[in-house]
């Protein structure tokens, strides 16, 4: 992996750049979470760019307000403050910073997606896929496009997928250097809306990112297999120039398991009743992700300086 090149990265980005930190409200927040956070407050800093907060709840299943509430909490405790979409406006209720009250601008994505791509209706589950795809323990099941040709309206009961035509896509993260993918063939054609009627991640976050003008996505590199898919649906939803990607190494176990919300992993909620401080936990998060070379406090007003030229 190579070093992380400020001058670089600044010229491929517009002045004033806006990222985003994006949680999912399926669990509390952990050390892996703050990592996270370490990377894209330090980095846009550095840059003078512009953090935005966005709760990415498209999973209607798995969310809970709980969780939410949490989440804010702690990134206030941790003094990690967005510039836009702050926790006082997601207090108030409907926010076009919450992905549940969204549901316009993603129908109004798939009407503009749909008339330029072919769009259809699939009512195959994971099952039926996994089945079809030969699913395996370390590659992700494509799906085959069974449906493609059945004529499905995408109404009801049904899935909705567009059509992803075969081709590479090309792309230099800003930590990994040159990447190139083939989405049709990692995944098939692209799943829009689940059959319970949730958008899926890959389409809101899309969707999102261009409606916000998020110009740099930072996250971790488990998210790195889907990118060439999401610059593909960036450029077909009109978008021109998607955004630069960072993609950062992952907080690990002892086994090598990455952290998890589901298991409990260093939450933040914890290690604030243990007694530690924001600083504290900040500058363990830094350490784990190897921004820092050893464990010290690390306010939040210092994260630029972590990422700026004079660090590197």
């Amino acid at each position: 992996m190579a070093p992380l090149d400020l001058a670089v990265l600044r010229g491929r980005l517009p002045s004033n750049p806006i990222t985003r930190f994006a949680p999912s409200p399926t669990g509390y927040l952990h050390l892996g979470h703050v990592a996270n956070a370490v990377y894209v407050w330090g980095v846009t800093r550095a840059l003078g760019g512009r953090v935005l907060l966005r709760v990415e709840d498209h999973d209607r299943g798995r969310s809970r307000p709980e969780y939410e509430a949490a989440a804010l909490e702690d990134l206030e405790w941790l003094g990690l403050a967005p510039d836009l979409g702050s926790p006082a406006e997601l207090r108030r209720g409907a926010s076009t910073h919450r992905q549940s009250d969204c549901d316009a601008v993603y129908r109004a994505a798939l009407e503009k997606l749909a008339a330029s791509a072919p769009v259809y209706g699939c009512d195959c589950s994971r099952k039926d896929i996994a089945a079809e795809g030969g699913d395996t323990a370390d590659q992700e099941t494509r799906y085959s496009g069974r449906c493609r040709e059945r004529g499905l309206a995408p109404t009801g009961a049904r899935g909705i997928r567009v059509m992803l035509e075969p081709g590479m896509e090309r792309f230099t993260d800003a930590l990994l250097g040159p990447v190139t993918q083939a989405p049709s063939e990692q995944c098939g054609d692209l799943l829009l809306r689940d059959r319970t009627g949730n958008w899926t991640y890959q389409f809101a976050v899309v969707a999102d990112d261009g409606r916000h003008g998020v110009d740099l996505v930072i996250r971790g590199e488990d998210l790195l297999p889907s990118t060439g898919r999401q610059v593909r649906l960036s450029r077909m939803l009109g978008r021109e120039r998607p955004p630069v990607f960072l993609h950062h190494p992952l907080l690990r176990k002892e086994d090598g398991a990455k952290l998890s919300k589901s298991s409990g992993d260093t939450g933040i909620r914890e290690l604030r009743q243990a007694g530690a401080s924001p600083e504290t936990v900040l500058g363990r998060a830094a350490w784990l992700a190897g921004v820092v070379d050893a464990v010290r406090p690390v306010a939040a007003e210092e994260l630029g300086s972590l990422f700026s030229d004079e660090a590197r």
